[in-house]
């Protein structure tokens, strides 16, 4: 599928206000760097008290350039996206923010013909001016135009993303995941292992709420999600991610994003109504 006609409300949606942080540019203790005082991003992983990688740190996802989404999109993108949004320009996204399935041409699309039909039913019904409304979840959360930051812990890893201010909590302490969830969940319920030096991260339990991207492709309750991080150095960390969802795509389909550290840097506090001021002019002429 190539057609990402929800952008407009999804990206009005997730416009925020980001407030300087007061430790840009801090030289972050224990950073490698080379002779110029860089950090030195092709320094060796560095490792947790336990041997395994320790995959700390804020990380951005590698940017599909502008005459990339031109190609992959075609001219809706000028209409979809307010393009001198500051922070949300073309070519500050992953392809995947925009449509997860753009890798699939139309023929061989997994989603399922009632998924498809409540895909447009959903971008037919939406109302722009519901902004500051919506929820992203995942992927969406860290495909945008901001990072995400990793804290690893000998029993918990916590994902904290710039966008929307959420967090996930991934327990590596053995547990595993419940057959049935009582309270389903916008960001699901995560447990991890490792299998050598990569950390794998089962999620599920999540409430039906919230788009796979922005085109605004659909999941349902069912939704499981493998996630697969492997960190090759200091600076890069290859994220793979695997989307099973019986109910409305007929096989699993996996996406990979590599990510780049952002070394002496931190997320930023993303508030989406606080200087928010396009609510008052949707729908006027």
């Amino acid at each position: 599928m190539k057609t990402p006609s929800a952008l407009p409300f999804v990206f009005l949606a997730l416009a925020a206000t980001a407030a300087q942080a007061q430790w840009l540019n801090f030289p972050t203790p224990g950073t490698p760097r080379t002779a110029d005082g860089k950090p030195n991003l092709s320094a060796p992983t560095p490792r947790a008290a336990d041997g395994k990688p320790d995959l700390s740190g804020v990380w951005m996802h590698e940017l599909t350039p502008v005459a990339e989404v031109r190609r992959l999109f075609g001219a809706r993108i000028d209409s979809a996206i307010l393009v001198d949004v500051p922070g949300m320009e073309i070519g500050t996204q992953h392809k995947y923010a925009l449509d997860i399935l753009v890798d699939f041409p139309p023929e061989n699309s997994p989603m399922r013909p009632e998924t498809a039909a409540l895909l447009r039913k959903r971008a037919a019904n939406r109302n722009p001016a519901d902004v500051c409304t919506e929820f992203a979840g995942i992927p969406l959360s860290d495909l945008l135009s901001e990072p995400m930051k990793i804290v690893q812990a000998a029993r918990l890893t916590m994902i904290l993303y710039e966008v929307g201010n959420s967090h996930r909590q991934i327990y590596t302490d053995g547990r595993v995941l419940p057959t049935e969830y009582d309270l389903p969940a916008y960001l699901g319920y995560s447990a991890g292992h490792w299998e050598g030096d990569t950390l794998v991260v089962e999620t599920a339990g999540f409430n039906d709420k919230t788009p796979l991207d922005a085109a605004g492709h659909p999941h349902s309750e069912a939704l499981r999600v493998v996630e697969r991080f492997h960190r090759r150095d200091l600076g890069h960390l290859d994220v793979e991610m695997t989307f099973d969802d019986p109910q409305m795509y007929t096989r699993p389909f996996t996406i990979k994003v590599p990510h780049d550290l952002l070394a002496d840097s931190d997320i930023f506090e993303s508030v989406c109504s606080d200087n928010e001021k396009d609510r008052a002019h949707l729908g006027k002429p």
